[in-house]
């Protein structure tokens, strides 16, 4: 079976940007994939980058020029930090440290890249790489949401140890990664007439449901809606119109995709929003994590503590996959199944219960494939048995052959 490939980067300039951090030295891998893509490479080192990794190895790799000095003109017909600036489809830092962040948000111009990023009049990524306490320094966290409110987009670092010794978020993404994040991107920007799924409105969605037991409390789940959102992104990569229902997540969703956001809290919430885009619906992929219960009884003031045991009587949510499966007409139907263990028994069995097409099983329970993580691993089946078989890869990846395979399947064409 073929699989639509994204847009090469051919004909794509980006300027990337290396700041100091241990992290640098993926640069060069980084450096060598988007050239193999067929990118044009511009490097701008910062000093501190220039202790890490050298400037001959990133101009080896990008047959390039490196730049590190603002104040370093060779060519007197131009200005080269804003020629950078102006060449640039994107502009990719990565890594960037807690500082180059700060002195993006507020504007300090103090060195070449934080010069040329003034100038920049493209599109920026940021990938960020530093210590798991500093990523989550308030400081840090405010010059994020300053950026992201501007369009910056950022790829997410991952988990994992650190440098430093420490075990969490705060590592870069690895090149592969982040090179799949910029053809997404760039395909975006193509798909308008030309993606396999034009023309097809797709309804995901994302997040684990908040059920009220009061205004403080909930019942809820361990869902980040991180692979709602990857799907998201690749649907309107893709040229869907797409429609993204949303309860709680870890994050707020993708600012810089054209499409519809709605945000829900209950299953109830969820269902009504489903429900009401069903009738020209053409997929549906349930990736959140919906509330199989819900309190009887919610109150609308704080429970006080009262003795030593409280019982709290729960009731079934309406099961939103059940319901609509009954419904099914044209829609392609596209469930998740989060186990941790029997995954294959209990996703065939949730397959044929709810009318699914497709149905994508993981073990939440192994690492890489749990919630809250940028990755999966997963197996797809369809009621023939297994369709696909995915190791772990980023969830990016991940949502572009599911909905590759549903391309192929609604147009019954292998694309």
């Amino acid at each position: 079976m073929g699989e639509i490939r994204l847009k090469s980067l051919k004909g794509k300039t980006i300027v990337l940007g290396i700041t100091g951090g241990i992290a640098a030295y993926k640069a060069a891998s980084l450096t060598s994939k988007l050239v193999q893509k067929g990118a044009e490479v511009h490097v701008i080192m910062t000093a501190s980058a220039k202790q890490f990794i050298t400037e001959l190895t990133l101009q080896s790799l990008s047959k390039q020029r490196v730049y590190s000095d603002t104040f370093q003109e060779r060519d007197p017909s131009s200005i080269s930090h804003i020629d950078l600036a102006d060449s640039a489809d994107l502009v990719l830092i990565a890594p960037a440290t807690a500082n180059i962040i700060a002195k993006m948000a507020h504007g300090i111009a103090d060195d070449m890249l934080s010069t040329m990023l003034l100038a920049a009049t493209s599109p920026v990524m940021v990938a960020p790489a530093m210590n798991v306490h500093m990523y989550q320094h308030p400081a840090v966290l405010n010059n994020i949401n300053i950026l992201a409110s501007r369009g910056i987009q950022f790829i997410e670092p991952g988990e994992g140890m650190l440098a430093c010794g420490y075990v969490g978020k705060g590592r870069l993404e690895e090149p592969e990664t982040i090179v799949s994040c910029i053809e997404i991107f760039f395909a975006m920007q193509n798909s308008a007439a030309s993606g396999p799924l034009v023309g097809k409105k797709v309804v995901i969605t994302a997040g684990g449901t908040v059920e009220r037991i009061d205004p403080v409390r909930y019942i809820s789940n361990d869902s980040s809606g991180k692979m709602g959102f990857a799907l998201a992104r690749v649907a309107r990569a893709m040229g869907a119109e797409v429609v993204l229902i949303a309860a709680r997540t870890d994050e707020a969703p993708p600012q810089e995709l054209d499409l519809q956001v709605v945000r829900v809290q209950s299953a109830q919430d969820m269902y009504e929003a489903v429900t009401s885009v069903w009738d020209d619906c053409d997929i549906l992929i349930s990736a959140a994590a919906v509330s199989d219960y819900r309190p009887k009884q919610s109150s609308d003031v704080k429970i006080k503590k009262s003795g030593e045991t409280m019982t709290l009587e729960l009731i079934k949510t309406t099961d939103i996959l059940e319901t609509l499966g009954k419904a099914k007409q044209k829609q392609f139907k596209i469930g998740f199944a989060a186990e941790t263990g029997n995954a294959e028994v209990y996703a065939k069995d949730k397959l044929v219960r709810k009318n699914c097409d497709l149905i994508v099983a993981n073990d939440v329970s192994v690492a890489g494939a749990g919630f809250g993580t940028d990755t999966n691993i997963v197996s797809i089946y369809d009621v023939n048995g297994l369709v696909l078989d995915l190791p772990l890869q980023s969830k990016d990846e991940v949502a572009r052959r599911l909905l590759t395979l549903a391309a192929e399947r609604i147009s019954g064409v292998t694309l």
